[in-house]
């Protein structure tokens, strides 16, 4: 429904009213780029527990350049920060702004205070880029000064627009003080259009600003002729298409021309390599050749010709790449690093020599341990390898392992590399070794003295390869990793889906001063140089500590001779003298432990063998010994608190010990009718602890207890409720383990004497010959009207508001202004109601949306709260009364909203039930959160102890999605946004989740249906990786399963599909050099928090279908909705045919575009 009209001299405002969302517009300059956005977002077995270092930043690698770690979706802008960093004179200019001017960063909480945040963050970042000795740097701080949420940051977005609104940010933070004119000053150039009258020679132009050029792409060969058609050909109007000529006062023929008339310090390109096929009605990819030079003369295409030819030249410095489609992809950057800055080394892959060190000249050349490692490291792509693969490379190819070859003479390897610093360079945790520049050219032809073609490096092609003075070289920085390149590897992003995108010149005139060679401090300000020594010393100290946290365990020692073998088992004679504790190394190899043990225990005598054993309920019991000496403990795959027998590997005690997992002793509760003092059975049932190896016959269980042969009955401590099942004759064959029988598992013997008093009826329930038991259940429960209205620029948002409110009629003040996006949604909030439009960058030609709510007060959050119930939990947080047939709380219920899908129909669809909203602070904690949302009236048809029985999930499209797992962290600290809902999903104990752990829903497929049972949450740990070996062992123990006979599936709810998890699936082809390092967090899996892992037990099911009945019925269902769009679409062309001939609907659906935008805070 349309409302009044009214206007003002210069600026009209219509109001409209619809759906509920009252919009404000002022009309002007429609096509008038902002790119000051406003954004106000501010963003999340009785063993002993060993708590785990959170491990530092990995420290920079040979490269000694720094990359940026990627936030889920800002590879575009790390890209960009990496082109700003190696442009000297940006950074430069940046950090000759003081505190005096930018302000402090201390300071930036303070209301009054009037820091400039965002140029104080690209200072810091730039500074850490430089001295931080760290793999990559973090943008976090940077984004959160933008204003971004944790959205933003998982949201991709195009550099080119990113590079304008950066620039366009910056230069509003940096009005009032000595560097307002930077981007000008290095990016501003301009261009003239000139319109030539044909007949008076008189000459019309316009001049156009621009930071960037933007050039086609499209039927388009290189740069050049994209130049050349933009700035040397005319376009000529005569014929029908003639000019007015305002002198002639009359049409005439005329030349349309233009010319690049200042050019600036440094020249950006962007490529139009996006175009739109009208056609399909879609957009595409140009990914046709486009050549770009490395050095470009831009002299015909500038108004003025007559200066020195230097003036027109400039070099190639950085080129942002695109790999993927226009809907998605990911960037990197190859950088020219001007300031020799990094070290630069790279080896041909062809030029790789296959040493075969049985060949060398003569055995002396053998005995030089020097000789050899630097022939092993020559073979390694950068130099560079693990010191635990050296020793094993090493045993490899001389066929003796260094211990054995060296020790005596030399020491430990490590030792030998720390000795000669000068050819080998050791990293700061002594993990990795490489060969030092100076030394690698002198091991090649001592190597290769025969053939010294076979090895060549880049020395031979870039004169002073060790002479950072010579010619820059360039590199690849993606994202986190770091990589030497050639100069004729930019040729390769000329075309095709992984091409440059945006290209960046400097002149060649900009000379860099001697100084700045090769010196990352140079011009750097005190405070950040200060600042960066101590973080550099700080990470260090956690280096260190993570080093002796993460690489020593604890080791029991249990001294064979201090233990005696009886009832099935190994017992310690004395508790004091048979268990000796030993922190270990796990980077030392087993022949180090052995010696290490010899040393503790000076008293032994003759052979020592070490084993793997385990505390048992009947004892301890040893499974596989320890052999390689060579082979480090963490190659091993021993654990932390693992138990290791010392013994001489054959008896203890004179007595031989059965060792291995098939006679693992089993603990079990045997009960039987008790003899009288006559020798008869009387009515009293006895139970008795027995131990029985796992790979025993049932049947023994008779001439262990010395009764006549009988009848037996099992029952295993997970099935109690079901009662006794009786074994047929034929299966006391069986072993215990086929019998499905576990630790505490119970036995019931009946001899055949007894056939007339029968414990058990044949339901297999108690008769009355067995004293019944009472039981008693305890619970613990804790108290925890004018036509014509004038708006003024100057007026503020609260005056827009009331005008709004009063035109529209709305009655009530719980109402608001947002400001509407390019993207036509309601965007941020205007929060600052007391300052005016031009405060808070309304242009003419702004929407403004009028939204029903109040806005919460400053540094508060609205959160609404859901109730999240997944499905088959039925636990004790409802009340007695909502437990039988209680309705849901208020407001509407989200069904089918599970994050772990619904495999299954034996069990109930999840949803999420709406409580109400409650207000918070930001700087609250997550368990202040949970506490305040316990007292919303809702959740009184709930009964949860206390907020530790809570677990938080933040809620996108319906479903459960992000967990947070930090009660003590604030809510600022989670970035949760303004927008965010919060569900919570009741707990039967309380749980403290560690920042490693992954919490999966595990359901187990029931046998002979196609089905799972009720889903249960599985805490995974993944500091040792997010591996699928790591996750099969974790499944498998959690099922009691061997890890060869389980199979395990990821499920996709949305498409109703399974895909097993299998290392397989992740192997490489043969033609790549390195197998990717596994990680079950990329492709295809994507694993994450409240995923459904379906499990099948291959024993019983070995086949490779974990699909149910509801995943066939849901895909016919996607399958019917398929044909009714693609019918849609059908009918659709056929109604615009007689608009565009051949016109096609476009493909597959693609996400909604978001605006970019950085919010810049006001300087007033």
């Amino acid at each position: 429904m349309w409302g009044k009209c009214f206007k003002n001299k210069s600026i009209y405002i219509t109001c409209h009213f619809l759906r509920g969302v009252f919009s404000f517009t002022m009309f002007g300059d429609l096509f008038e780029e902002d790119y000051s956005s406003v954004s106000y977002n501010q963003y999340g077995k009785g063993k002993k527990l060993k708590t785990k270092a959170l491990e530092p930043p990995a420290p920079r690698e040979f490269t000694n350049l720094s990359g940026i770690r990627n936030q889920g979706g800002t590879c575009y802008l790390n890209s960009l920060l990496q082109t700003l960093h190696f442009t000297p004179e940006f950074r430069e200019a940046l950090f000759s702004l003081g505190p005096e001017e930018l302000g402090s960063l201390e300071e930036k909480d303070k209301p009054d205070a009037k820091v400039r945040i965002i140029p104080l963050q690209l200072q810091r970042l730039f500074a850490q880029l430089l001295l931080l000795d760290q793999e990559a740097a973090s943008t976090a701080d940077l984004t959160d000064s933008f204003g971004w949420t944790s959205n933003e940051e998982m949201r991709q977005h195009d550099v080119q627009e990113l590079n304008r609104i950066l620039f366009s940010a910056l230069e509003t933070s940096l009005v009032g003080t000595s560097g307002h004119d930077l981007i000008n000053r290095l990016y501003h150039g301009t261009i003239v259009n000139q319109i030539v009258c044909k007949e008076c020679k008189n000459v019309s132009e316009k001049q156009e600003d621009f930071l960037d050029l933007t050039v086609a792409v499209k039927n388009v060969s290189g740069l050049e002729e994209a130049l050349w058609n933009m700035y040397v050909e005319e376009e000529v109007f005569d014929s029908d298409n003639l000019y007015h000529c305002g002198t002639c006062d009359r049409l005439v023929k005329a030349a349309k021309s233009a010319k690049l008339r200042k050019l600036p310090p440094f020249l950006t390109v962007s490529l139009l390599r996006f175009n739109f096929d009208f056609v399909k009605c879609e957009r595409y990819k140009e990914t046709s050749c486009y050549t770009f030079p490395l050095r470009i003369n831009l002299k015909p295409f500038c108004e003025q010709s007559e200066l020195d030819e230097l003036e027109y030249m400039y070099d190639l410095f950085s080129v942002i790449i695109h790999k993927g489609g226009c809907y998605g992809g990911h960037y990197h950057v190859y950088i020219k690093d001007v300031d020799c800055l990094g070290n630069w080394q790279f080896q041909e892959e062809k030029s790789k020599p296959d040493v075969n060190l049985k060949d060398l000249q003569n055995e002396g050349e053998i005995d030089d341990p020097l000789m050899i490692l630097k022939a092993i490291l020559l073979q390694e792509e950068n130099n560079l390898i693990p010191v635990d693969q050296l020793g094993q490379k090493l045993l490899k190819k001389i066929g003796i392992s260094w211990n054995k070859k060296y020790r005596k003479q030399h020491g430990p390897l490590r030792k030998f590399l720390q000795l000669h610093s000068q050819l080998f360079l050791l990293s700061s945790d002594e993990s990795t070794v490489s060969l030092l520049k100076n030394c690698s050219l002198q091991a090649e032809f001592s190597v290769q003295r025969n053939d010294p073609e076979v090895f060549k490096t880049l020395t031979s092609e870039s004169p002073g390869l060790n002479d950072r003075t010579s010619c820059p070289h360039w590199f690849d920085i993606n994202d986190s990793k770091v990589q030497p390149i050639k100069e004729k590897d930019i040729e390769q992003q000329f075309q095709g889906k992984e091409s440059a995108y945006m290209l960046f010149y400097r002149k060649s005139q900009l000379q860099r001063p001697p100084e700045a060679r090769a010196n990352p401090r140079y011009r750097v300000p005190c405070h950040l140089l200060n600042e960066m020594d101590a973080a550099n010393i700080e990470l260090q100290r956690k280096r260190a500590e993570y080093d002796s946290t993460n690489n020593d365990f604890e080791l029991h020692l249990h001294v064979g001779p201090h233990y005696h073998f009886f009832n099935g088992a190994l017992h310690p004679v004395s508790q004091t003298e048979s268990v000796w504790d030993l922190t270990f190394d796990k980077r030392k190899t087993l022949g180090d432990l052995r010696q290490s043990v010899f040393q503790l225990l000076d008293f032994w005598e003759g052979d020592m063998v070490l084993s793997i054993a385990k505390c048992l309920p009947a004892g301890l019991h040893v499974y596989q010994t320890l052999d390689g000496d060579d082979l480090t403990l963490c190659e091993m795959e021993i654990t932390d608190e693992e138990d290791i027998f010392v013994w001489n590997g054959v008896e203890v005690g004179g007595i031989q010990i059965p060792t291995g997992s098939d006679c693992e002793p089993l603990l079990l509760n045997v009960l039987h009718l008790a003899t009288s003092g006559e020798g008869e059975k009387c009515q009293q049932l006895t139970e008795s602890p027995q131990v029985f190896p796992s790979n025993a016959e049932v049947g023994s269980v008779f001439t262990a207890l010395a009764i006549p042969v009988g009848a037996i009955f099992l029952s295993s401590t997970e099935c109690t409720d079901e009662g006794w099942t009786a074994i047929p004759q034929e299966g006391w064959r069986k072993t215990f383990r086929e019998q499905g029988l576990t630790n505490g598992s119970s036995v019931l013997i009946q001899d055949s004497s007894n056939n007339n008093n029968s414990l058990l009826t044949k339901q297999g329930e108690w008769i009355t010959t067995v004293n019944e038991t009472d039981w008693i259940q305890v619970k613990n429960l804790c108290q925890s009207e004018s036509e014509e209205e004038l708006v003024q620029i100057p007026a503020t948002a609260n005056t827009c508001l009331k005008i709004m409110l009063e035109n529209s009629g709305l009655p009530g003040d719980t109402w608001h202004l947002r400001k509407m996006d390019w993207c036509y949604e309601a965007g941020e909030p205007l929060r600052e109601e007391d300052a005016t439009l031009k405060e808070l960058m309304i242009c003419s030609g702004d929407t403004l949306l009028l939204i029903e709510g109040k806005l919460p007060p400053p540094g508060f959050l609205k959160v609404p709260i859901w109730w999240y119930q997944p499905r088959g939990c039925a636990g004790p947080w409802r009340s007695h009364q909502d437990q039988t047939n209680g309705p849901p709380p208020q407001g509407g219920v989200w069904g089918a909203t599970a994050t772990q899908g619904a495999p299954g129909d034996t069990y109930a669809e999840a949803s999420l039930c709406y409580l109400g909203d409650i207000e918070i602070s930001e700087d609250a904690t997550l368990a202040e959160l949970k506490s305040q949302a316990m007292t919303l009236p809702s959740f009184s048809e709930f009964f949860i102890p206390s907020p530790a029985f809570l677990r938080a999930w933040t809620v996108e499209s319906k479903r459960p999605s992000r967990l947070l797992r930090i009660n003590q962290q604030q809510l600022r600290e989670y970035k949760l946004g303004r927008r965010t809902e919060i569900c919570l999903e009741p707990l039967q104990k309380e749980e403290n989740l560690g920042p490693q752990d992954v919490l999966l829903r595990t359901q187990r497929r029931l046998p002979g249906e196609r089905a799972y049972g009720p889903p249960v949450d599985l805490v995974w740990d993944t500091a040792r990786g997010w591996t699928t070996d790591a996750l099969r062992r974790r499944v498998a123990d959690c099922c009691s399963l061997p890890v060869e006979k389980i199979g395990i599936a990821k499920y996709f709810p949305e498409k109703f599909e399974w895909l097993p998890v299998s290392s397989w699936s992740q192997q490489t082809t043969k033609r790549k050099k390195k197998k990717k390092q596994e990680n079950l967090q990329g492709a295809p899996y994507y694993l994450k928090d409240g995923d459904t892992i379906g499990i099948k037990n291959l024993l019983v099911e070995d086949d490779g279908d974990f699909s149910t009945v509801r995943d066939d019925a849901g895909k016919e269902k996607q399958k019917q909705l398929a044909l009714g769009r693609k019918k849609s679409q059908e009918a659709l062309r056929g109604q615009s045919s007689s608009v565009v001939s051949g016109a096609e609907s476009p493909g597959r659906p693609h996400r909604p575009e978001a605006s970019l935008s950085i919010h810049v805070g006001s300087f007033r």
